[in-house]
């Protein structure tokens, strides 16, 4: 039976979620489940949840909990990533309220912008020493990593380790969902290529399996957007796959313009862009819907749940629901171990893959899965918008991750300057004045760059 590793199971509920799918397989019931995480008292709860998940499944794992992650790794596997450094605070609140002090605001910062270039300066290191922990300990090990800045973390791990991983978010499954939720068409009958870099990937394909055959749906989702109220037709509020409240007017009507439709939601895609987020247009902003500070929001709103879910799932007796995700890494441990195949996106070095993007950067692409191990699948070249799109934000995700391995303060202030929300804002004496408060307020969060 597998060894897998759960590092920042502190995060319970996301933990619960994806230690439920892994136990639900029959083949992977009795696996070792290591939970690690440097809060012993979050993980002190996920070790009771485990159990508890465990016990409604009927499963018989050996469940070990630890605050030492050498010997968490040591015979792993699997080694699953999902913390944050800095947490929400004070990491988070730094990357949303410095910036806001020079006039630039942002949503979710967690990807691109000011601060997921923070965001990836703070975990880069953390994930590198990871990478050599595992390469020590366990070096045949597959690390399934979820943190962000996805692609930022990725391409550093590609460059300057030697583990195998993929990198994985539920964008794409997601989206696909609400789209066939907006469409009225079964989710389980959909059938559709996807591929970019992680949180900017395009549906190249987007059909319905019939009797008979497969029918595009592009056609449909052109009604669809059509039939949205104007000016912008995009106004209409998310459905089954979005979070409740959210406007997609953003997607459609990047939709509309460049003939394909994105995997990242409305409020992540519209600080990807330098046209949606203006100082002083709150027109843009009611008419497209979009959400400023809405991580934050999310943040404290979880914070403010995690009291009263704490104790309900420490109570003695309580009950676990065990329901099936729709995150990937189940399946790709289950498909390693047995041998069936099954088909993920995920976030991988672009060997070959993209003809049309850099090559070694991360992007995010079909792969099939199974005995033989992860085998992304080459698309090619994207259409000319999309990629030359996706270069504007490949471009800071490069300098980030040169300035995280080469230590360079320089690439730090370039990133900045070439990301297209903050150039849209800010002028160059901004971008530079406010790279230097950023860098200050993290601290030693922020390894010392020179």
């Amino acid at each position: 039976m597998p060894k897998i590793s759960f590092v920042g199971a502190g995060s319970t509920v996301f933990a619960k979620n994806l230690l439920g799918d892994i136990l639900s397989f029959p083949e992977l019931a009795d696996a070792t489940i290591s939970l690690h995480d440097i809060d012993a008292e979050r993980l002190r709860t996920s070790e009771i949840v485990a159990h508890k998940t465990a016990a409604a499944l009927g499963a018989n794992p050996v469940i070990e909990a630890t605050t030492d992650r050498r010997a968490s790794f040591d015979g792993a596997d699997y080694v699953i990533t999902m913390f944050q450094v800095g947490g929400y605070e004070p990491s988070t609140v730094i990357d949303f309220d410095v910036p806001k002090s020079f006039g630039l605001d942002q949503t979710i910062a967690d990807t691109l912008g000011i601060g997921g270039i923070m965001r990836g300066l703070r975990t880069i290191p953390v994930l590198l020493d990871m990478a050599r922990d595992m390469e020590e300990l366990c070096p045949d090990a597959t690390m399934l990593q979820y943190v962000n800045p996805m692609a930022m973390n990725m391409w550093a791990l590609s460059r300057a380790s030697s583990i195998r991983t993929i990198g994985l978010c539920h964008s794409v499954q997601h989206t696909a969902e609400q789209l066939a939720g907006d469409l009225g068409v079964p989710a389980d009958e959909l059938v559709y290529k996807c591929a970019g870099i992680n949180h900017m990937a395009f549906y190249l394909d987007f059909q319905r399996r019939t009797p008979d055959g497969l029918v595009d749906l592009y056609p449909d989702l052109g009604q669809f957007a059509a039939s949205m109220p104007a000016p912008l037709r995009g106004s209409q509020e998310r459905t089954d796959g979005g979070i409740e409240g959210l406007s997609d007017a953003v997607r459609y009507d990047m939709f509309r313009r460049l003939g394909y439709f994105v995997t990242e939601s409305s409020e992540h895609f519209a600080e990807y862009v330098p046209w949606f987020i203006k100082a002083g247009r709150t027109d843009l902003l009611e008419t497209y819907g979009v959400p400023l500070d809405e991580y934050p929001r999310r943040c404290e709103r979880q914070i403010d749940r995690w009291k009263v879910m704490r104790e309900e799932l420490e109570a003695p007796g309580s009950a676990i629901d065990v329901v099936r995700s729709n995150e990937y890494g189940s399946g790709i441990i289950h498909s390693m171990e047995t041998g069936e195949p099954r088909v993920v996106y995920g976030n991988v070095p672009n060997q070959g893959l993209i003809d049309n993007l850099p090559q070694g950067c991360s992007v995010e692409v079909p792969c099939v899965v199974d005995a033989n191990g992860i085998q992304p699948t080459k698309i090619g070249a994207l259409p000319p918008q999309l990629a030359a799109l996706m270069q504007t934000n490949v471009n800071v995700q490069s300098l980030t991750v040169e300035a995280s391995l080469t230590g360079k303060r320089e690439h730090v202030y370039h990133a900045a300057m070439l990301d297209p929300h903050t150039a849209a804002e800010l002028d160059l004496e901004q971008i530079w004045a406010l790279v230097d408060a950023m860098l200050e307020a993290h601290g030693e969060m922020v390894p010392a760059l020179s």
